[in-house]
């Protein structure tokens, strides 16, 4: 069966490489542009992954990763963060609230693939 990944990211080119890579892949993609997108496009949707970039508009990728673990129905699914941050301070905050798991920009599309069907298997 194929797997859904929910991919927010406020660059659009970044949007569009994770697009390319994960549906080389064989994942089908739904895309956001910042967090509050990607919970409007988390509420019709059921991804089995959540890969989110942390500095975006409106709602930063902490908030996305607070808002899923709040809500009940949407609580184990996996949230990847796919970020240019390496600050350890910030990823601490990450794990904290709730994120599976931290990759750092620029990523290798395999990396990322493996990561993704690592949290989703």
């Amino acid at each position: 069966m194929t797997k859904t990944v929910l991919t927010i990211d406020d660059s659009r080119t970044m949007r569009d490489m994770l697009r390319m890579a994960l549906t080389d892949a064989g994942f089908n993609v739904l895309q956001a542009e910042d967090g509050v997108h990607g919970m409007e496009v988390l509420s019709g949707s059921n991804p089995d992954v959540i890969v989110t970039d942390i500095n975006m508009p409106r709602m930063d990728g902490f908030g996305v990763i607070e808002a899923v673990r709040k809500e009940q129905r949407y609580r184990n699914i996996p949230v990847l963060v796919l970020t240019t941050e390496s600050d350890q301070a910030k990823k601490l905050r990450a794990k904290a609230a709730g994120a599976t798991g931290w990759i750092v920009k620029p990523f290798e599309p395999e990396k990322l693939v493996a990561a993704i069907r690592r949290v989703s298997a």
